[in-house]
C-alpha cells in the first residue's frame, strides 16, 4: 500500500524550526540574519502570530529597484502580507502545486494560527526525489521477487 507523505511527516525529518524577526526589523539587519543562515527568506512574526514573510525576491523588488535604502527600511514596508501557507496535514504534493502556482519558494506551515515550521523549495523537490527513489528501490525488489513488502513511500531520514 502508498501513502503519500504529508508536511507533518517532512517536519519530523527536517525540524520544526524557522527563523523569524519582528516587523520592525531594518531590511538590513534581516539580509545579515539570512546571509548568515543561508536561507532565502524570513518570517515576520509579532506576538507569537505570523504576519509576513520576507524574502530575497521582496528586498531585490522593493528595496533596490525602488531606489530604497536597507538601512532605513523595515522589514515591515517590504514584507509580504498575508503569505500562503500549508498546514501539516497538507501532502507534499499538494505543496509543490501550492508553491508553483503561487510563484513563491517558502511555505509557512501553521496549525491553527500557531507557526509549527516552514518548507523551502528545496526541501519538497528532496521529499519528492528521494519518494521517488524509495518507490523505484521497492518495484525493483518486487520484480526480483523480494520478500520486500510496498509501503509507505518516503525517507525515513535524511
Amino acid at each position: 500500500m502508498t501513502t503519500e507523505r504529508t508536511v507533518r511527516d517532512l517536519l519530523r525529518v527536517k525540524g520544526h524550526g524557522y527563523w523569524g524577526i519582528p516587523p520592525q526589523t531594518m531590511a538590513y539587519d534581516a539580509l545579515e540574519l539570512m546571509a548568515e543562515k543561508n536561507i532565502g527568506a524570513l518570517l515576520v512574526v509579532e506576538r507569537q502570530s505570523l504576519v509576513g514573510i520576507f524574502s530575497e525576491r521582496d528586498y531585490a523588488r522593493k528595496v533596490i529597484l525602488k531606489g530604497k535604502s536597507s538601512r532605513t527600511t523595515t522589514v515591515e514596508e517590504l514584507m509580504t502580507r498575508l503569505p500562503v501557507c500549508a498546514s501539516p496535514d497538507m501532502t507534499i504534493h499538494d505543496c509543490m502545486v501550492l508553491m508553483s502556482n503561487n510563484h513563491i519558494r517558502h511555505l509557512p506551515v501553521l496549525e491553527g494560527s500557531t507557526i509549527v515550521g516552514v518548507l523551502s523549495v528545496s526541501d519538497v523537490v528532496t521529499d519528492i526525489i528521494a519518494s521517488q527513489e524509495a518507490t523505484i528501490h521497492q518495484l525493483e525488489g518486487y520484480i526480483r521477487g523480494d520478500d520486500t513488502e510496498i509501503s509507505m513511500v518516503g525517507p525515513t531520514s535524511r
